[in-house]
């Protein structure tokens, strides 16, 4: 343990800190404005996560390292963190081996090709991407898209050797995928025009590099050279192909990246898509571990430090989902990299706001399909079934697990859901969604929990619903919440008689898993197969209830706006939300189109129209 009377010595003044072990191990390095105040704030045990319990339980030591200002400290952070590479700070999962593109623009005849680290050799590189497959495709697709050459044998400029190097051409020239600069059947100047076109094109310069080609057509056409003009005709509509596919809608010559970020219980999925000219040129998922306890903003400022650091490229603008404590001082080490202004925001409305939640979206499908994969792998799963059998005290390891979780609003709309694991592995076939129908005064969970448990299990054994998902007990039932919800679930099971049930409930704030009968949680280690396992399971759970629940508010809010509408019945409702989709496509439409809707009179139309327009 630190000896906490060492804090008075530490300085009020900008710096990086290291937590270190009995064995001088550096566990976490971290920057702070005020060295002294950050310090100190680890040694008060109110407010602490998991993670820093856990770094705190092992550290025996702290050094101090100050800096002339926090830019300094961030800089000095993101060095210490690549040197030490502690256990306790976010990191991007592999990020030594991220690739890059690399086009050697100072050979006289430049190579496209992969790198695994940047050099201050004249190339342009481009990157990093999230892992070779999106890299390949990238290669593949110029290649497709630009003739240059793919070989890596020394070709010396005209001057210097004005023979051919080979005797003949390869392959690739005669399937039009290279221009042969190897036997001279193009000059230097001319190849170098391709280059540019990939250059540009890997910088989302799309509308360069199509005026560039439509140029050199009409040159070939007007020197009677028209199998030329039909070779970069067909590069022109290749090229027009690409850019379609990747056009967003986005004002002009947009630059900005877009960065999102999906958070698990011990990982997280990034996702940064690329805008350049109005159109997405690339989009990168990265994987990032060791944030057990931490806040999106926190991981996703730890994520845009080391990404960027790494990144060849820095745009004027990136848009993020949050609102991030140290945007400022990112603003300014980014525009220190760019040697430009770069600044930080955060769309509310609008496209740009859209495009936030889209590649937020796509964050979260990134990390689901972790999830799932990690389910999907026999090996680990049994494993963590093995682990939570002993350390849950069961007889056997748990065949068929339910879950079940309550999501509501201030008591508004509550619903619950029940979803099904079967040897680790998620059956959506059996999940279960349940429309809580017993009102309460207020948001009441317990009761919540209590009805849905006794619509869950007064079914099962029942000879009507033999050969049903109903009939069958699981060998383990999980709750969603602390020892309220179990003794909630415990009271409704009581009177139904079902005494062989194996029941634990998941606390979210600790992961402490409590029993029947026991004061005490069983406390799963943190690292273990069997607490990732029942977090997924939780967590499936989490997002099924929550997926219902916001149908539901979503169908509550459509038809009590129409239901104040005198005339309006369930008939005519469904018949206007069957033609225009929504309240806002009826908002939108004309009397006319209203009083087109069967059972809708002109003059009912005119109500409709006048009471949404209020």
């Amino acid at each position: 343990m630190i000896d906490s009377t060492r804090i008075n010595l530490i300085p009020s003044r900008p710096g990086c800190y290291l937590f270190k072990d009995a064995a001088g191990k550096v566990l976490y390095v971290g920057k702070a404005q005020s060295l002294r105040n950050r310090v100190r704030s680890y040694f008060n045990p109110t407010g602490q996560g998991i993670r820093t319990q856990a770094m705190m339980a092992k550290a025996a030591d702290v050094d101090t390292i100050v800096t002339d200002s926090e830019m300094e400290a961030l800089i000095l952070e993101s060095n210490l963190i690549k040197q030490y590479r502690p256990k306790y700070n976010v990191r991007l999962r592999d990020d030594k081996r991220f690739p890059y593109i690399c086009v050697s623009v100072r050979e006289p005849f430049p190579r496209v090709f992969r790198v695994r680290r940047t050099r201050k050799d004249g190339s342009r590189y481009f990157g990093p991407y999230a892992n070779s497959g999106s890299l390949n495709e990238t290669l593949r697709l110029l290649k497709k898209l630009f003739p240059y050459r793919s070989c890596d044998i020394d070709i010396p400029d005209e001057t210097g050797s004005p023979g051919p190097v080979l005797p003949r051409p390869c392959l690739e020239y005669f399937i039009k995928r290279c221009t042969a600069p190897c036997v001279r059947f193009i000059d230097r100047s001319e190849y170098n025009e391709t280059i540019s076109q990939v250059l540009l094109f890997l910088e989302g310069k799309h509308d360069q590099v199509l005026s560039m080609l439509k140029h050199k057509m009409r040159d070939y056409a007007r020197e009677m050279n028209f199998e030329g003009a039909a070779q970069v005709r067909d590069q022109i509509q290749a090229v027009e192909r690409v850019v379609e596919r990747q056009k967003i809608s986005s004002p002009g010559t947009a630059e900005y990246d877009i960065v999102g970020v999906a958070l698990g219980d011990r990982d997280a999925s990034a996702q940064v898509f690329r805008v350049r000219g109005g159109g997405i040129v690339e989009r990168e998922r990265f994987a990032l571990d060791n944030l057990a306890g931490l806040s999106a903003e926190e991981v996703l400022s730890a994520f845009l430090r080391q990404f960027y650091e790494r990144a060849t490229y820095v745009p004027r603008r990136i848009l993020l989902p949050v609102r991030l404590p140290d945007a400022g001082l990112l603003s300014e080490w980014l525009s220190s990299l760019r040697q430009g202004p770069v600044s930080i925001d955060v769309p509310q409305r609008g496209q740009k706001h859209k495009l936030v939640q889209m590649v937020s979206g796509n964050a979260e499908e990134a990390l689901s399909r972790t999830h799932q994969e990690w389910l999907a792998d026999r090996h680990k799963t049994s494993g963590a079934l093995t682990d939570l059998q002993e350390a849950l005290g069961l007889a056997a390891p748990p065949a068929r697990i339910e879950c079940f979780d309550i999501s509501t609003i201030q008591g508004s709309a509550t619903v619950a859901s029940m979803v099904v694991f079967q040897n680790g592995k998620s059956k959506p076939g059996e999940y279960r969604r349940f429309k809580i129908q017993h009102r309460h005064d207020g948001p009441d969970d317990f009761a919540a929990m209590q009805e849905v448990i006794r619509r869950r299990f007064r079914r099962a054994g029942l000879p009507e619903d033999e050969g049903t998902g109903w009939a069958r007990i699981p060998d383990l039932v999980i709750i969603d919440g602390g020892k309220g919800q179990l003794n909630a679930a415990l009271e409704a099971l009581s009177p139904l008689g079902i005494e062989s049930l194996q029941i634990a409930s998941l606390a979210k704030r600790q992961e402490d898993v409590f029993l029947p009968g026991r004061s005490d949680p069983v406390i799963l280690p943190r690292d273990s197969e069997a607490l990732y396992l029942i977090q997924r399971i939780r967590d499936e759970a989490h997002r099924f209830a929550v997926t219902y629940h916001r149908q539901v508010r979503s169908k509550r809010a459509v038809f009590s706006q129409l239901d104040e509408i005198r005339g309006i019945g369930p008939v005519k409702r469904r018949a206007l939300i069957r033609t225009f989709g929504s309240v806002r496509g009826i908002r939108a439409a004309s009397v006319d189109e209203l009083a087109a809707v069967p059972g809708i009179n002109p003059d009912m139309a005119e109500t409709l129209k006048q009471h949404l327009a209020e």
